[in-house]
């Protein structure tokens, strides 16, 4: 939480706490803990790490990746971060755990921190209608900020309507409005807050919305907000310039698409590393590395961010009507079982992240070839959450029950149901 400064004290007292400030780069106010069991130091055992790493790999060849990062961290046995493959298919630049990447949705959990520490800190209130800062959208007199982030405001997407554009030229910077009014003019016209329907363009309207209301661009904002006090290093949401996701090593990103045939291209995606961010913004616009997004998944599952009395997932609704009973959304996050987190794709990366606030155990994944579904992203993350949760307990620690409602080989199943690339013949 914030620490506010008192405001009444001595001048001189306050006069060597700015000094304290200035000396140490760092105060009470950017920094927040997460509440979840301590980490074993230490690797899971070889056994786990080894069914770990073969449902990675099954993984990566379904959706047609070169490459993946992988980190999973289960605090009573050990952890496993790791890069695998290469940065692209045939080559030889082996993939490694530091490079940094595209968070695609996750980013939409961030912008929904923002609004949750803006709202208590009483610049807005949740329930504020999308209208009394963003102009010219009448039609959304009836939705509020709250309903933009639980997904609920009937907006369509934007991103469907526009992958031939962004393939042809990744360069263009785009205007968060011009992409929303795209996603507008698929709104479902019933009553909002009744139902979700999975929506970017909420995401860059709340963005804009939080930008009016602080008077801050969205980027220092999530900076602000998220990975100053949550200490991200790599985490930020870059400006609208093309360029790769990160300033040091990157995992290059891929793109495979259907020829007119159907036929996959499985042996030469499109590079796709370095575009605007834009194209996601405050939806899926954020870049960061596997150490941080583990952190983070911890941070959003614990609710590390969420000022208390948010409420901010306690009442969460089904995704759709075809989806299992477990499966449910609010706040701008997912909640599966017992775990909560984001996932979803942007040109290049497919990326998840989950968490259990209970135990801790955190599972973060991205394979650099967004062509497949984006939901292989959650679905791997979930396989290996089932095998990470029955991972042995280390020494003088206990390992807890086992409460996911899935196994490992349903995800596993459902990931090779759904794979855009065939294994390479024997």
């Amino acid at each position: 939480m914030r620490i506010l400064p008192k405001r009444r004290g001595a001048a001189v007292a306050a006069a060597v706490v700015v000094a304290m400030i200035a000396l140490s780069g760092c105060s009470a106010e950017q920094t927040v803990d997460i509440d979840v069991p301590a980490q074993v130091d230490g690797p899971l055992p070889a056994d786990t790490t080894s069914q770990l790493e073969a449902a990675v790999s099954s993984a990566m060849t379904a959706a047609g990746a070169s490459g993946a990062i992988v980190g999973v961290w289960a605090p009573w046995s050990g952890s496993w971060v790791t890069g695998l493959g290469t940065q692209s298919l045939g080559g030889s630049e082996p993939v490694s755990a530091d490079m940094t990447f595209r968070a695609a949705d996750v980013t939409r959990a961030m912008t929904c921190d923002v609004l949750f520490r803006v709202a208590a800190e009483g610049t807005v209130s949740l329930d504020d209608k999308v209208t009394t800062y963003v102009s010219a959208v009448p039609e959304l007199s009836s939705v509020s900020l709250r309903q933009l982030c639980d997904g609920t405001s009937g907006i369509g997407s934007y991103a469907p309507q526009l992958q031939a554009l962004w393939m042809s030229n990744p360069d263009r910077v785009w205007n968060p409005r011009e992409l929303a009014g795209y996603g507008l003019a698929e709104r479902d016209e019933s009553q909002p807050g009744s139902a979700f329907r999975d929506s970017d363009a909420a995401y860059l309207l709340l963005g804009l919305a939080l930008e009016r209301a602080k008077n801050e661009s969205i980027q220092s904002l999530i900076d602000e907000y998220v990975a100053q006090p949550l200490q991200l290093p790599a985490t930020r949401l870059p400006d609208g310039a093309a360029a790769a996701p990160g300033d040091g090593a990157v995992l290059d990103g891929h793109w495979s698409v259907p020829d007119a045939a159907g036929a996959w291209n499985c042996t030469d995606p499109l590079d796709i590393t370095v575009m605007s961010s834009s194209v996601g913004g405050a939806d899926s616009g954020a870049v960061t590395d596997i150490a941080d997004l583990g952190r983070y998944a911890q941070a959003l599952a614990s609710g590390a961010l969420t000022p208390d009395g948010s409420a901010r997932f306690d009442s969460p609704l089904p995704v759709a009507a075809d989806q299992p009973s477990w499966l449910t959304t609010g706040g701008g996050a997912y909640q599966a079982g017992s775990l909560i987190g984001q996932y979803g794709s942007i040109p290049g990366y497919i990326t998840a992240a989950f968490a259990d606030p209970a135990t801790g155990m955190s599972v973060a994944v991205v394979l650099n070839n967004s062509g497949a579904n984006q939901a292989i992203g959650a679905w791997l993350a979930w396989e290996l959450a089932s095998i990470a949760s029955k991972a042995p307990a280390a020494s003088g620690q206990t390992a807890p029950q086992a409460g996911l409602p899935w196994t490992a080989q349903q995800w596993h199943d459902q990931i090779a149901a759904n794979a855009i690339c065939a294994p390479p013949a024997a």
